[in-house]
Formats: C-alpha cells, structure tokens, sequence
C-alpha cells in the first residue's frame, strides 16, 4: 500500500504578489503559482485516495479559519480543506486563488493553521505531513520567539516537513542575490530561515523551485513480487539430494505507458438544443469517471451484436446471442470446433515452480535471445538460511563465469517459461537477475545476403559491385562515425570528458510531455499549451559543435557516395498540359484517319481502366464523363449485391475515385457524387435497404473533400461533417 500523504500548501496572494519584478514579464503571484500548480496537479494525476492535500491563503481580503477570532490571524482563508482533490476541486481552487488588496496577513500565523489542519486530519496515525509555504516575504511577521518555540517544538514532534520558498530570496548555493532588497524583506527572509533552521526543514528561492519544474520526476512504486516459492535443484520428491531454496522474485525494470485516452460523451443538460458531441479526455489510465455528478462529461458504455449469414434474413444477416456462439480453432481453411466440456484438453496442468534446468557459460549466450525486461530474485527476507544458500549459488555461477537457466510457473495453471538467471553481486545486497529467452519454437533463422559480397547464380563471389561500398566509402563513413561519437563528448564536474547521454537523464519525451500537457490543460482549459521541457527535447538532436566539428568528415562522405538530390515530386496531375506537337503543326491522327472512339471501362476490370483513362484525358469533360462510368459501375453493384458480398469491392472503387479527383484537383466532381450516392441509400433506390453499406462508407472515411484536404473544393469543414448525418 502506498505510503499516506497529507500536504497542506500556504500562498501568499497579497498585493504585493501583483507586482512584476526582475525582468519577469508576469506577476510574482502567477510566478509562484507555476510551482503551485505543478505540484497540485501532479497530486491529482496519482489517483490515489491517501495522496490529500489543503491550501490556505495568506494575506486574503477575507478571514476564514478556526483561529479567526484571535490576534494575528486575520486575513488568513482556507481556500481547501484536507481531501483528495479532484477536478472540479481544482476548478474551483483556480477561481478563489486571486490576487487580492490587503498587505496585511502573518506567515507565521499560517503556519499554525497548516499545523492544526495537518494534526486535525491526521489524528495519530501514521502519515507524511508536509508544509509548503509560497510568499514573497513583504508582509508584517509576528516573530514572538515564544510563539516560534512552540511551533518548532510541534513541528519536531508531530514529524512534519516545512518548506519555505520565497519570491528572490537570496540563495548562495543557487548564485542568486537580491538587489536593493527591501529591509522588512530582508529581516523577514532571516526570520524564515531561522525558522527552517530549528525544526530541520528547507528553505530557498523560488526561481530554482520554478527551474526544477523541468526536470521529470520519477514514479516510484512499490514493489509487487511476482513469484514467492522455492527454486529448486533435482525433484525434491524424487531425491533427497535435490537443493531447495525458497526465494522471492520482483520486477527490476518496467515500462511504463503514457496516460491512456478514454472516450466521453457531453452531458446533454434539460432545455438544450443542440445535440451530443463526444469529447475525449486524459484521466489517468482510468475507464470510469470520477464524481460525474460533478462533471459535464458521463461515461460511454459499448455494446457488440454478433451477425452470422443468412439468406432468408433482411439484408442476408441475423443477429445472434453471444450464448449461442461457440469456440472453434482455425484448422487450415476449416474451424474446429471444441466444446466447453472438452476445453481442458487444451489446457497445461502446472504447478507453481522455479527448476533450474541447467547450465551456460558467459560466452555461450547471445544478447539478442533476451525477450522480456529484467526481474531479481532475492532469497526469502526473513529466512537468513535461504539466503545464504542463495549466495553460494550466486558466488558459484560468478566464479565458473556461467549462466543458469531455469524453467518458471509463476502461478499453478499458468504456462511456463523459460529463464536465464545471471549472477549480480552489490555491496549491499546478492541477488540473480533474470530475463525470458525463446523456446525452440520462438526462434526464426532467416537467410540474408551478405553486405560485403555479391553471390551470382552461378555462385561467383564479386567483391567490387554497384551494390557494395568501395574502400574510399568505407573509409569516409568510418571517419564520419568516429567524429560524431557522443560517449567521450560530455563533459563532467570537473571538465573531464565523459558520456554526453548518460542514462540518468534520458527521459522519455513522450511519457512526460502528455502528462504535462494534461496537467497544464487541467489548470488551463482555454491558454495554448506551453512547449516541451527543454530537458525533454536536449537530444533530439546531435549537438551543433559536434557536427560543425564533423562538418568535413560529411562532405567528404558525400563525395564518396557520389549523393545527388532528388527533385521533389509534382503534386497533382493538371489538365491542359503542353504537349509535344511536330514542327508541321500537323494533326498526325487525324491525317491517318484515325476516329477517336469512346472509351469504356470494363466493370471487371474498373480499377485499372479508370486510372488509365484518366492518364489520356485531355479536357474537364472527359474526366466528368470517365467519373459517370465508374460511378454507375459502383451503384450496379452495390444494387445487385447478394448481402454485403460486393460492398469490399465497391468501397475499394470509391476510394480509388476519391484519391483520383484529390490528385487531379477536381474534388467536386467525387463530393457530387457521394453526396447522390447518400441521397439514393437512404431513399433506398440501390436494392432496398442498404444502410449497412453507408455504415462501411462510413468506416472507411470517404466523406466529402473539403477545402483543408483540396484547395479546388467549395466544401467547408463543417459541411463535410454534417455530410455524415442521417437526414
């Protein structure tokens, strides 16, 4: 179970806070609100109910809190009560967090009340409890060295954690000083320090917080064993001698997903008009909304039907129940039926087991048979015997450099697998990493040709061919690839080259930038997404003293290649090209006597006569007319087509028409006819119903081209989605 948290965050909203200081192009107030947010919203995203958390307002034009009544604290509101913090409760705490007109309002008078709300929810039990405070240090403190004893002293006792980050605070360790610094700021910013000092908590400037918001932080989770049992050494049932160790095993490394999108639908509210409109929507993993009451959004439920072949049926289907399906196995061209009853035959009896299966140097094993991510398997914690006997174990197969390979059930019932458990000795701790390599059947060989020979028919090896690199080009790739070597090209603490990636800060852009896009959009619903972390996108690409460096080295690789550039390809096929015409002037066809027939496109073959035709036309009006062809072809056979045994073939024509018309930049000569082909479904002129086929039309996302797609169209966005309507 994760570990309780209970975080209770003060911010200063006084109207000194309003003010934009130090070249900052917006107020200290949305400049601490940067951490604020941050740090909020990365709460919410857990999802978890023991991650709760307050907010408190300091130097407020109002006064809400228990303590109202007494000196000292007013102009303190608790804008947030200790909870889980949902969505709409970041709404709301969005709207209250305002920059207010008062400059009156003790810090450390908040504090008390962050330590009352803290105690007040957590009672005595186990919890992490943790007071951040955000302030730009220009109110008045009530420093009574009485008063801080006290808090100190509650502080210790209660073990919480007090952090105090501050507007330009000064910061040696940071480099950052404060110019003409206010006095009461000063005095103040000593007064917290002195604070933090005495009860062991932190301390800093508020750029460095704001500055760290970058870097992504790592989720830390607790881990699961997947395996808890013996390994074993011969059949302990069988043998006497068989070795017995009982062992527990848990994952090393996993990957991790980035948040995953669930689809909803907006609330259609009484007295609305306008119909519903699906929303998608980032929560974190999760299928069920949270507090929909609380919510625009409501859940979207899915159903399946389930349709077999039927000639006496309308439309040459039926529906069936899901209880009347059976399970069959594909068997060549036929299925194989296998009953409920008879399922277990296909079944594997295991038990739960870890078997040590034999033996394999170090060099004997190939990296790439690796198949999963790696786990570690520890002798049982609280067993000192297991635990040695798995050292001995781990010692020998370091000592004859070997691998053990093992075979795995993690749970009875389950399908074994295969494991090579590898030796790894800490200082700390001993242990066997584990990865899962292929049984036979998982193994593919395929037969490449070789890269630095040409084999002939006749098995004549040529070693010096179009195909192969001469040595001028290997040469120069060489050189190329040793100039552009990132291992030595970083530099550490103390100028040493060093690794320029090292992997402690490659992280995954994907990952972290979705999850800063949802939490800013959180905040945020209208303003445009900041830009990436420049941490996330630091190499995405080679650094640019390393290819000015590497300059030469490339153009000589570009010599040696013999590269040329391709001319970009033409976009579109336009009417009224300039032909070649003889020098005569003459009209050779036409001298020969050559009518120029019309031409057909045959319904067996539409495809290939279609794109031929449309190749040779010369005029607007022999595009139209070889379009009309193809669309009676298609209208023919949706008509005649027995069920749906036709509509492959003719949704395959219609995309091949669209894409046409796309190229030819004649997109109105296609939305004309899907907009008569809509018209002839839904007045059933093409065989009856046949609105399966508008479904398929649908599926295959041929609607109309609007002018985003084609500048040629007349048709907007917004007409190509009502295109889809049923009216």
């Amino acid at each position: 179970m994760a570990e309780k948290e209970a975080t209770v965050y003060i911010v200063d909203v006084g109207a000194s806070m309003g003010v934009k200081r130090n070249g900052r192009r917006e107020s200290d107030l949305d400049f601490a609100m940067k951490y604020v947010w941050d740090k909020i919203t990365s709460t919410v995203a857990l999802d978890r109910k023991t991650a709760t958390l307050g907010v408190i307002g300091l130097r407020t034009d109002d006064t809400a809190n228990e303590l109202q009544n007494e000196e000292s604290f007013e102009n303190i509101s608790i804008l947030q009560e200790i909870s889980n913090i949902l969505l709409p409760e970041l709404k709301e705490l969005r709207r209250r967090i305002t920059l207010s007109n008062t400059a009156n309002g003790d810090a450390i008078s908040a504090v008390v009340i962050a330590i009352q709300m803290i105690t007040k929810y957590c009672k005595k039990l186990k919890y992490k409890r943790k007071i951040i405070l955000v302030t730009d240090a220009r109110g008045p403190l009530d420093a009574d060295p009485d008063s801080v004893a006290e808090i100190t002293k509650k502080i210790t006792q209660d073990d919480m954690e007090l952090v105090v980050l501050g507007v330009d605070f000064d910061d040696p360790e940071y480099g950052f000083k404060e110019e003409d610094k206010d006095p009461q700021k000063a005095q103040n910013e000593q007064t917290f320090q002195a604070l933090v000092d005495s009860c062991g908590g932190v301390i800093g400037t508020l750029q460095q917080a704001v500055e760290e918001l970058g870097m992504p932080r790592l989720k830390t989770t607790r881990p699961v064993p997947s395996y808890k049992g013996q390994l074993t050494l011969g059949d302990p049932e069988t043998y006497e001698t068989a070795a017995c160790i009982d062992v527990e095993r848990y994952p090393r490394t996993m990957i991790r997903r980035p948040m995953a999108a669930s689809q909803y639908v907006q609330r259609l509210h009484q007295g609305d008009d306008d119909t519903q409109s699906t929303r998608t929507i980032l929560p974190d993993g999760d299928t069920e909304m949270p507090d929909a009451n609380a919510s625009d959004l409501t859940n979207v439920k899915s159903s399946r039907t389930y349709r077999v072949l039927d000639e006496e049926a309308p439309g040459g289907k039926k529906d069936v129940s899901r209880d009347e399906l059976a399970k069959g196995y594909e068997y060549g061209r036929t299925a194989v039926h296998i009953s409920e009853t008879d399922e277990n035959v296909t079944k594997l009896e295991t038990q739960a087991a870890l078997e040590l299966i034999g033996f394999i140097p170090w060099a004997n094993y190939d990296r790439y048979m690796s198949m999963s991510v790696s786990s570690i398997i520890i002798g049982q914690k609280t067993n000192s015997k297991a635990i040695m006997a798995l050292s001995s174990l781990i010692h020998a197969l370091f000592e004859l450099e070997s691998y053990a390979v093992a075979r795995l059930v993690p749970k009875a019932d389950k399908g074994p697998v295969i494991l090579l458990l590898a030796p790894s000795i800490e200082v700390d701790y001993e242990s066997l990493l584990d990865v899962q390599i292929p049984f036979t059947e998982d193994v593919r060989s395929y037969r490449f040709p070789p890269l630095d020979r040409v084999v002939t028919v006749s098995g004549k090896i040529i070693k010096e061919h179009r195909n192969l690199p001469n040595e001028a080009l290997v040469k120069a790739m060489s050189n190329y690839v040793d100039q552009m070597d990132l291992s030595t090209f970083g530099r550490d603490d103390d100028g040493n080259p060093s690794e320029y990636m090292p992997m402690t800060e490659t992280f995954s852009p994907v990952l972290h930038r979705i999850d800063q896009a949802v939490r800013w959009r959180a905040v945020h619903p209208t303003e445009p997404v900041p830009p990436p972390y420049e941490i996330l996108t630091r190499y995405s690409n080679p650094p640019e003293d390393l290819v000015s460096q590497s300059k030469r080295q490339l153009e000589k690789l570009i010599a040696a290649a013999d590269i040329k550039k391709v001319p970009p390809k033409l976009q579109g096929r336009r009417r009224n090209r300039n032909e070649v015409k003889p020098l005569s002037g003459l009209n050779v066809e036409a001298l020969l006597g050559g009518d120029k027939k019309k031409a057909k496109i045959s319904p067996q073959n539409a495809i290939p006569d279609f794109r031929r035709l449309l190749d040779n036309t010369e005029s607007i009006d022999e595009v139209e007319d070889i379009a009309r062809q193809l669309n009676g072809i298609i209208e023919t056979r949706i008509k005649d087509s027995f069920g749906d045994i036709a509509y492959a073939r003719a949704i395959e024509e219609i995309t091949v028409m669209r894409e046409e018309m796309i190229e030819l930049e004649e997109p109105e000569i296609y939305n004309e006819f899907a907009r008569d082909l809509k018209r002839k479904l839904l007045s059933e002129e093409l065989g009856g119903n046949r609105k399966d086929f508008w479904w398929e039309f649908r599926k295959s996302k041929l609607g109309l081209i609007d002018s985003k797609s084609s500048e040629g169209s007349k048709t907007t966005e917004a007409d190509a989605m009502s295109f889809w309507a049923l009216k």
